[in-house]
């Protein structure tokens, strides 16, 4: 459809600016095109559909004044466009003189006509198709092609090909012919869907599907649409859609591709939308509850076992996000699904249907607002798989089952507009007669490569009586939660336990590591260089030391175990938000503090001959150290809590990821100073290994360099929190599992670290500790004969030998946060 927008009767000069509109907003659509000349403009539409009718304006803009003109374009100017349906591939077996048959449709009022080549060939007409008839004529040509051609317009054409082969006919049917083992066959969609079907012969003489595009027509027309849909559509274009599936409900229900394309639909419904009122609501369950009716069972098999598509999950996941966005207090219902918004104060215990039942405990929260959604028939829609079920055998798993599995309950979606971690549910039965022992799951979008599965991590069986199931439902945390916007859950409770280990060994390397600073401090700390030095070691220990500590608080609190142990576990608000925001702020410490010591080192190295005084560099340490965190952390305050975006909604006390990226104020200062660290430790191993081969390039020097090397790096590297770079790896492979492990193993860790490297590793601290512990040794055994005392002489020599090492400088390991539990769920027993 092309409009022109001509102002050939108006001087208007020169035009300057174009505007096209379309219903009263601008377009801007890959499918409508756009082009100007010096006096006109021309909008081509492409690909039209019945929802292109409405009133476009063109708005041309010249020198002085702008020319305006308006077209209203009716629905009965606006033909579907021909629709031509064929078999694209076909296997015959060659039989001398046989004829076989092509057929070639399209809807009223188009005409069609077969061609091979550029020859017109013969056809009868048969409802609102053709058929020709061919000979195969001695099998002598083993392909032939012929296209179907729209009459009215030629660009509208299919080309269909029929391979003629020899062979014993190992397939047979009325749909997809005759073919061998291995061959790929086409068959046309049904009338009112546009696509293609293919379907490969196996050996057991069937035609298994693998591939169907048949897409109803009008939701294909309405999927274009959604491409340009807007906040101000949603209203009529959510009742359009529920118009359209309840009315082509048979035809849906048996295509996949067209419940794919519905899914697709809802998520850009999901995605647009910025409030949801009760209309939308209603007219989206009753879209999706065509969709989720036993009818549909054997296009869900399809989709689920296809494994580079995920509609099922992609379906749960935008009525999450859409009864995130719900507005009002309302009941819902269809066939199959019933939803309830409501809001509660403190706890919350309601029977949502006849088969579900679900508790919040005291929550110490007032006016929260909760949704509930209760699908009977959603079995038929999500795969029974789980977080250990071995995806490769899933082609020949339907929903229903899997090994050991199956969904045999209801399935419930609960919303709160607030960090609710502890809810016990209760599930009827759908089948009493499974010997299966009842698990309590959520679904996990994360699992196997987003496709998603049932997880029963933080979810506990409590009972199974009279057909009835119970559950509870908590979560674990781990120190790689610090960096990581996602954890494996398969490995989550492994982490928890390296993480509470590693963090209680780094807490006692710590408080060692500042009881020797102290022992030492008078003795050496005399310079300039080497007050600095240990001032930016003591600061590193003590923040980390402290955040530590808040970071096992923290833990404390998102668990925070009531008397009886057997209740769920609540997490308030106000501790939560404060152990976050003193475990930012002294991680955050931490780093600036590790940037002090590379500053330090950097400094030393290049500028040799200059000198700062001590009180200076003092000043200069105190403002990097703690103001510049201190300002970073106070920001990240002001800017997320006043919409409550501070700290997640589940799983730990930590920055938010999800829905405002606050953790992002610890990521991003903490891997620019990583990255500075680097750089500077480039620097210096570059200018120690450039003076060591000065005048030296035996092979043996060449040796040395490199253990030079080898040993700075494995040092430098703790101590100047190069191993927080696995943070980024984290965040980029959230599933990565060996990364997850690693990045908790060095990082718990750090302080133990710090002591080795940062202390322990420092010869004038060995050597001072030494004298202290030899001068103690002679006062308490003067009365010992000397003998005994050149032996004790002797045994510390061989200990400073052993210990003999260079000078290094120390960092330590900040935390990033993970997820943000999105105080959504959809959980089920299977």
């Amino acid at each position: 459809m092309t409009l022109t927008c001509d102002p050939s009767n108006v001087n208007m000069g020169k035009v300057k600016t174009t505007e096209w509109k379309f219903n009263g907003f601008e377009i801007r659509s890959e499918r409508h095109k756009i082009s100007s000349s010096e006096n006109q403009s021309n909008l081509v539409v492409e690909k039209v559909i019945s929802g292109d009718a409405g009133l476009y304006e063109c708005i041309l803009r010249g020198e002085g004044f702008s020319f305006i003109q308006k077209r209203t374009v009716k629905n009965s100017e606006i033909r579907q466009a021909p629709n031509v349906r064929i078999s694209q591939t076909r296997w015959v077996k060659c039989e001398e003189n046989k004829n076989e048959k092509v057929t070639c449709c399209v809807q009223s009022p188009y005409k069609v006509k077969w061609y091979e080549g550029s020859t017109e060939l013969s056809s009868v007409p048969e409802k609102d198709c053709i058929i020709h008839e061919f000979n195969m004529q001695g099998c002598s040509d083993p392909t032939r092609e012929f296209t179907c051609q729209v009459t009215e317009d030629a660009t509208y054409k299919a080309t269909t090909k029929v391979n003629i082969f020899t062979d014993p006919v190992v397939c047979e049917d009325e749909e997809y012919g005759t073919g061998r083992a291995g061959d790929k066959a086409s068959a046309m969609c049904a009338d009112g869907l546009e696509g293609n079907k293919i379907a490969e012969c196996e050996e057991n003489g069937a035609w298994k599907l693998i591939m169907d595009s048949c897409i109803v027509t009008k939701i294909n027309e309405l999927l274009i649409d959604s491409a340009d849909l807007k906040e101000e559509e949603i209203q009529v274009f959510s009742a359009n859609l529920s118009k359209a599936v309840q009315k082509e409900e048979e035809q849906i229900s048996q295509s996949s591709a067209t419940i794919s394309a519905i899914v697709d639909i809802l998520n850009t419904i999901a995605r647009v939308s910025q409030q949801v009122n009760e209309d939308v609501m209603q007219n989206v369950l009753n879209t999706v509850d065509v969709i989720v009716g036993d009818d549909a069972k054997e296009s869900w098999d399809f989709l689920n076992t296809n494994q580079t598509q995920n509609s099922s999950s992609e379906l749960l996941s935008s009525l999450e996000t859409i009864s995130d966005k719900l507005t009002g207090k309302f009941a819902l219902s269809t066939q199959r699904i019933q939803l309830d918004r409501t809001q509660f104060s403190g706890s919350f215990n309601e029977q949502l249907t006849s088969n579900v039942t679900i508790e919040l405990p005291e929550t110490g929260l007032n006016n929260i607002s909760i949704t509930t959604i209760v699908f009977s028939s959603l079995h038929n829609v999500m795969p029974a798989r789980n977080s250990s079920f071995d995806f490769t055998i899933s082609n020949n798993i339907t929903n229903e089952t899997t090994p050991d599995n199956a969904i045999n309950g209801a399935v419930l979606l609960v919303k709160v507009d607030k960090t609710i971690r502890n809810v016990n549910l209760s599930f009827q039965k759908r089948n009493s007669i499974l010997e299966l022992n009842p698990q309590c799951v959520f679904w996990n979008f994360s699992l196997f490569d987003r496709l998603g599965a049932w997880d029963d991590q933080g979810c506990k069986f409590v009972s199974d009586i009279n057909d009835t199931v119970t559950c509870t439902c908590n979560h674990l945390t781990s120190f790689s939660i610090l960096m990581s916007t996602d954890i494996p859950e398969s490995i989550r409770k492994f982490l928890d336990i390296m993480t509470y280990i590693g963090v209680g060994i780094s807490m006692v390397s710590l408080l060692i590591c500042l009881v020797i600073e102290g022992i030492v401090w008078r003795a050496l700390t005399k310079n300039s260089t080497a007050f600095m030095r240990h001032v930016a070691i003591v600061n590193t220990a003590l923040s980390l030391l402290i955040a530590d500590i808040c970071f096992i608080i923290g833990a404390a609190i998102a668990k925070n175990p009531k008397e009886n142990p057997d209740e769920d576990y609540t997490v308030p608000l106000g501790p939560c938000s404060a152990a976050t925001f003193f475990m930012h702020f002294f991680y955050l410490a931490m780093f600036f503090w590790m940037f002090v010591s590379s500053l330090l080192l950097l400094y030393r190295t290049v500028m040799v001959f200059s000198e700062m005084s001590k009180w200076t560099m003092f000043a200069i340490g105190l403002t990097v150290g703690y103001v510049c965190p201190l300002i970073i952390a106070v920001t990240t305050v002001a800017a997320t809590a006043p919409g409550e975006g501070y700290i997640r909604e589940d799983l730990a006390c930590w920055l938010n990821w999800t829905k405002t990226k606050a953790l992002l104020a610890m990521v991003i200062p903490a891997l620019i100073i990583v990255v500075f660290n680097i750089l500077v430790i480039i620097l210096v191993l570059y200018k120690m290994v450039r003076r060591r081969s000065i005048g030296n390039t035996s092979q043996a020097g060449e040796k040395n360099a490199l253990v030079v090397i080898l040993r700075c790096v494995a040092i430098l590297s703790p101590l100047f929190g190069l191993t927080w770079s696995l943070g980024i790896g984290t965040m980029v492979e959230p599933t990565n599992e060996g990364i997850h492990v690693a990045f908790a193993f060095f990082n718990s860790l750090q302080g133990f670290f710090i002591l080795v490297f940062g202390t322990l590793f420092d010869s004038k601290v060995r050597s001072f500790v030494s004298q202290r512990v030899s001068a103690l040794s002679s006062t308490s055994s003067r009365t010992r004969s000397t003998s005994a005392g050149n032996s004790s002489s002797s045994g510390l020599k061989i200990f400073n030998r052993i210990w003999r090492r260079r000078n290094v400088y120390r960092v330590t390991r900040v935390q990033n946060s993970s997820s943000n539990a999105e105080s959504s769920e959809s959980y089920s027993s299977i």
